[in-house]
């Protein structure tokens, strides 16, 4: 499992915005996974996908690696943010444009509100 942790670890650090889901985020191959990818795709932030259903050391190695039992896993410069509820609240909140901001990752304000406004 030392390899799964490596890869994951320099997948986190190398990228601003890593999502592991089940698919890629051309091809999201569960709801939850096309949720998340679609919230990030629409606010047009550039992210790296991990389809995690590539590789079974990696799919186990996430859930150990952050100790979180759910796919997908959203990532914002090396640190575990959560699953797709947590992304749902965030982005619905307004909180996902924090973090964002505060660590430099570009995205379209103006989706992220039209989000808002479409489920407010």
């Amino acid at each position: 499992m030392t390899d799964a942790k490596t890869k994951i670890q320099d997948t986190v650090k190398a990228n601003n915005v890593v999502l592991y889901m089940k698919g890629t985020k051309d091809m999201p191959q569960c709801g939850f996974s096309s949720r998340v990818a679609g919230v990030l795709n629409f606010m047009g932030v550039d992210f790296a996908d991990v389809n995690v259903l590539a590789d079974e050391e990696i799919r186990q190695g996430i859930k150990d690696y952050s100790d979180w039992p759910t796919i997908p896993q959203l990532y914002v410069k090396g640190e575990f943010v959560g699953g797709c509820d947590i992304i749902t609240e965030m982005t619905l909140s307004g909180e996902l444009d924090t973090l964002f901001e505060e660590n430099g990752v570009v995205y379209n304000k103006e989706a992220a509100d039209k989000i808002r406004e479409a489920n407010g």
